[in-house]
């Protein structure tokens, strides 16, 4: 018995990430952490965001995807009040 994860529930898949690295989204951070970073979401898709406050609207560039879970630095304000979508891209960096 070398693998025990044969008898783990398998998780289904989610399907493509809604987020790609290097591009940047306008999100809301709706949580906090477990390290006290702030964690926001994209079409459920997590993005970790260290430095940042729940109920923070901020404008966030995609660092690292890894799995399930997305890490982003915050690059400024959020320009809009809508929630974020797969259909912004980086064209409005600097």
């Amino acid at each position: 018995m070398h693998n025990n994860y044969e008898n783990r529930p398998r998780r289904p898949s989610f399907g493509p990430v809604p987020v790609k690295e290097g591009d940047t989204y306008d999100v809301t951070i709706e949580g906090i952490g477990e390290k006290g970073d702030g964690i926001a979401k994209i079409q459920g898709f997590v993005i970790v965001v260290p430095k940042t406050q729940q109920g923070q609207r901020v404008k966030v560039r995609i660092t690292a995807v890894r799995g399930k879970v997305s890490f982003g630095e915050v690059v400024g304000e959020a320009t809009s009040e809508e929630p974020a979508s797969d259909s912004m891209d980086e064209e409005e960096e600097q």
